[in-house]
C-alpha cells in the first residue's frame, strides 16, 4: 500500500509548489492600480488568479496530510 502512497504524497507535494508557485507569480504580476482600484469595481484577474492557487494549495496539502495520515495509519 505504501507503494502507492508515497508516489501519490509525492505529486501532492509538487502540485502544492507548483500552485505556491503561480500564486505568487500572480501576486507579482498585480499592479499599482489593481491595489488602488476601488472596491465597487469588484476583484481584477489577478486576484481572482491568487485566489485560486490559494485555493488549490489547501486542497493539495489537505490531501497529501490525509495520504501522511493514512501511511502513519498502515505502517502500525
Amino acid at each position: 500500500m505504501s507503494y502507492v502512497l508515497i508516489p501519490v504524497l509525492v505529486i501532492m507535494m509538487v502540485l502544492v509548489v507548483i500552485s505556491l508557485v503561480k500564486g505568487i507569480a500572480a501576486f507579482m504580476q498585480s499592479t499599482r492600480e489593481d491595489l488602488e482600484r476601488p472596491e465597487s469595481a469588484g476583484p481584477s484577474e489577478m486576484q481572482l488568479k491568487q485566489n485560486k492557487m490559494m485555493y488549490a494549495r489547501i486542497m493539495y496539502q489537505g490531501i497529501a496530510i490525509v495520504v501522511v495520515a493514512i501511511l502513519l495509519f498502515a505502517s502500525r
